[in-house]
């Protein structure tokens, strides 16, 4: 009977060393992969020439990684995975799809001139979402260093889903189409400073006109979504310069990363 019990709680105490089986949190994993096939679904649309629904499969891309990150803070249920997984589909939804949708519209037409500017704007995204998640801790929060990814995206598609509803051939409109890609892809790899609307807090009360504002631009969009929505970030995509420009007239800094160097891993890293 010695025996059993010895061998009881020898076996209890091995389990209670086991560590608990890691997981994985389903709920805004799943807003991230929705977002993924967002992207996925906008080449695809792009293959099959429907390049209205390929560009609207980014911006749907776009609503929903602007949500993964907001369920998991609201339900507790941060993690590594979740942070990786997201990166990743920002790299397909807005780095390769963008890239692929403006190549297959308008860009193939100008030969190397137009592979060359495709890839430009794919590397860059993938260097602006590299240097987001090694500066995460030393950015300021109220900022972006440089153009985010879902803007740079919305900038390239916008152009296109407009052209596509006002019947344009992407042939047409080949070359402005190339600036459009090569302007928001170096802007992305800039260190010029891109408010971020992260000290915007939702749970604060606001007054009663703040309401009305929201209803007024939601009717304002649906006047005509894509005429809206591209002009609504070409103008987020010049303010960063804009902005850079006041910032370096009143003499303060222009560069987002703080400006504490105590850390070894920080130094070098503050210009401005």
């Amino acid at each position: 009977m010695r025996d059993n019990m010895e061998n009881g709680d020898e076996g209890e105490s091995v389990s209670a060393q086991r560590k608990p089986r890691k997981g994985i949190y389903i709920l805004p994993n799943m807003v991230t992969l929705a977002a993924l096939f967002g992207g996925f679904y906008a080449i695809v649309m792009a293959m099959n020439g429907r390049f209205d629904l390929a560009a609207t499969g980014v911006f749907c891309a776009m609503v929903l990684d602007g949500l993964d990150g907001r369920v998991a803070r609201m339900t507790n249920t941060q993690s590594a995975f979740g942070e990786q997984m997201d990166s990743l589909s920002d790299m397909v939804s807005f780095g390769a799809a963008p890239a692929l949708i403006a190549y297959e519209w308008a860009l193939k037409g100008l030969g190397r001139w137009g592979w060359i500017a495709a890839f430009v704007y794919c590397a860059c995204a993938a260097l602006r979402l590299a240097r987001f998640n090694v500066n995460t801790a030393v950015v300021d929060k109220r900022f972006f260093q440089g153009l985010p990814s879902p803007a740079a995206a919305a900038m390239v598609t916008g152009f296109i889903w407009i052209m596509t509803e006002l019947d344009y051939n992407g042939a047409a409109v080949a070359w402005p189409m190339l600036v459009i890609c090569l302007y928001a892809g170096l802007t992305m790899v800039t260190n010029v400073p891109f408010y971020s609307f992260k000290d915007v807090q939702m749970k604060k009360s606001v007054p009663f006109a703040a309401i009305v504002s929201v209803a007024l631009g939601i009717a304002v969009v649906n006047i005509h979504p894509p005429t809206v929505l591209f002009g609504l970030f070409v103008v987020y995509g010049l303010s960063g310069y804009v902005l850079y420009g006041v910032r370096k007239a009143k003499g303060q800094p222009t560069s987002m990363i703080s400006t504490s160097t105590q850390e070894p891993d920080e130094r070098g890293l503050h210009q401005e």
